[in-house]
């Protein structure tokens, strides 16, 4: 079988260097995604344990209000 203008070779450099950059763009978006969720779901000052947890449960370390 002959090869055609049609079937030419695939430059394995470039598609190692799209799938490259492709990853890269994956990990960003997911750090620029997780970033936002952040600082986008603070909560606002909420009733918590003014004394020593007890009976297994928690408490605020250092509440912010």
């Amino acid at each position: 079988m002959e090869k055609t203008d049609l079937q030419k070779p695939l430059n394995w450099r470039v598609v190692s260097w799209l799938l490259a950059g492709m990853g890269l763009l994956a990990v960003i978006g997911a750090n620029v995604h997780l970033v936002s969720v952040a600082t986008g779901s603070q909560p606002e000052c909420v009733d918590h344990l003014k004394a020593e947890g007890r009976d297994g449960t928690y408490r605020a370390a250092a509440p912010s209000c």
